[in-house]
């Protein structure tokens, strides 16, 4: 009878330990979800409607959110096109001995150079705000990626220890259920499989956000910083009156202004990824199995991993139970006879699992009187016959346990409690409780000022972007005022 329940316990929690990783760590799943999904033109399908969800690994998903920030990536060719026809229209016009020019109007030249003293002193103003707003957009998304990756790490240790216990598990019951021992040794290379899996999508993830966000950042700083000294070039300039150095001016600032409006788009894909990334988390933490997230950190359903749970508490609470009821079937396993037991007395082993229905894992509701699974083998060594004394001096001093039943009694009873040490991790990995509170610590904490700060980001981009427009047409109608020379002769000395 305690035989059939031992083999019966290990197949039962081997077959939970096996099964788990697939359905709650594996980084592949193709299970249909049915979360938020997105009506966006996709460049990659011919501008056809993007009609899926959510899914950083769906090259579709990433051009149709790319593709939200198309006004920025337009209005930046279409400016840097501009600036060239304007360019080789003067320079053709040049060559031909007509110069293009505005008519001296004297009268205003206070009124243009107090203009571009404010254009200048805005993009200025706006250029730092800029790099301030991506500073910070840079640690929030830092801080996110440490929440992301942490939830890798922590479904890693919990791994780690259900691994080591299988591992000390198959050691111990090898010379007494080889069986039970090879189905744990193929567990555990389950587990040691899937753990490299989630350690992959923890590099890579890693790494994905570093350069996504490192990218952007550094971008900014370039584009920005030399936008900076360009602009503080510029009041030198204005305030030397020096006019050759005018059209370096402008073509700096002309090319700067493209890419700042390429930025604007940047970062408007950057706040509906967020968005969307967020939005998505929200999803999760509501349904997991109804989200966009569910295909990429899969959880087992919950009346599934309900019931395998209470399953298993069900499966040690009757074995211990049965123990309690029939201590006279360990006794003849142990190989002692009647005459003995009443030395040993009666004894009650914990039971750290309520009744049914749940079957609620509580070790400290064990009575005083009660032995922990754990502890039966120090209850048994002050009756074990070790192999050095002889039989004669074990029955003088009490001690009638054979050593053989003594280890057999020590590999169970430590393999169960084992077991019932890594249960709450197993709690964990089945119910996805990892991955739940973290995805609710980043919507409650972090979804908002991410949200903020790339939003802002993106207004500040395009207010900029507007006043450095304007900034290069001011500098155009002051270069052109009053200049009749060709321009062949404006570099001439």
């Amino acid at each position: 009878m305690l035989n059939s329940t031992n083999h019966t316990l290990f197949l039962l929690l081997l077959l939970f330990a096996v099964s788990l990783p697939r359905k709650c760590l594996s980084l592949d799943s193709d299970s249909p979800v049915h979360g938020r999904t997105f009506n966006r033109p996709d460049p990659l399908r011919h501008f056809k409607d993007y009609h899926g969800d959510f899914d950083v690994r769906n090259k579709h998903y990433l051009a149709s959110a790319a593709f939200t920030g198309v006004h920025g990536y337009s209005f930046a060719g279409v400016w840097l096109l501009f600036g060239l026809v304007l360019g080789i229209f003067i320079i053709v016009k040049s060559l031909s001995g007509v110069t293009p020019s505005l008519s001296c109007l004297d009268h205003y030249y206070i009124h243009i150079l107090f203009l571009l003293l404010i254009l200048t002193s805005l993009a200025l103003i706006a250029s730092s705000f800029v790099l301030a707003t991506s500073q910070r957009t840079l640690r929030r998304t830092e801080k996110l990626k440490e929440t992301v990756v942490n939830i890798g790490e922590e479904a890693l240790e919990a791994i780690g220890r259900v691994m080591r216990t299988t591992k000390q598990i198959e050691y111990l019951l090898l010379p007494y259920n080889p069986q039970i021992s090879m189905s744990l040794n193929s567990t555990t290379e389950a587990l040691r499989t899937n753990s490299r899996v989630i350690r992959r999508f923890i590099d890579r993830s890693e790494q994905s956000f570093n350069k996504a966000t490192h990218t952007s950042h550094t971008a900014h700083i370039v584009v920005l910083g030399l936008n900076l000294v360009t602009l503080v070039a510029s009041l030198v300039l204005m305030l030397l009156y020096w006019r050759p150095g005018f059209i370096i001016i402008i073509l700096c600032l002309w090319i700067l202004t493209s890419l700042c409006w390429f930025l604007t788009g940047f970062d408007y894909f950057l706040h509906t990824f967020a968005d969307d990334a967020c939005s998505a988390l929200e999803d999760f933490e509501k349904n997991p199995q109804n989200s966009s997230l569910g295909s990429m950190l899969p959880c087992i359903n919950n009346s599934f991993s309900g019931k395998l749970i209470a399953q298993i508490g069900s499966t040690i609470h009757s074995f211990i139970v049965e123990l309690n009821s029939n201590v006279s079937v360990l006794y003849e396993l142990l190989g002692i006879s009647q005459e003995k037991e009443e030395i040993i007395g009666v004894m009650k082993i914990c039971n750290p699992f309520s009744g049914a229905p749940n079957y609620t894992y509580i070790p400290q509701s064990c009575p005083h009187d009660a032995v922990r699974i754990g502890d039966l083998p120090k209850f048994l060594a002050r009756f074990t016959c070790s192999r050095e004394d002889t039989i004669e001096k074990c029955r003088k001093n009490g001690r009638f346990v054979p050593q053989t039943s003594y280890n057999m009694a020590h590999a169970y009873s430590r393999s169960i409690q084992d077991m019932l040490d890594i249960y709450p991790d197993l709690q964990k990995l089945s119910k996805c409780t990892m991955v739940k509170n973290k995805a609710s610590e980043i919507v409650l904490h972090q979804c908002k000022p991410i949200r903020v700060s790339t939003k802002l980001l993106w207004a500040l981009m395009m207010s900029l972007s507007i006043i450095m427009v304007v900034l290069v047409f001011a500098w155009v109608v002051e270069a052109l005022r009053c200049w009749k020379k060709p321009v062949s002769t404006w570099f001439r000395i």
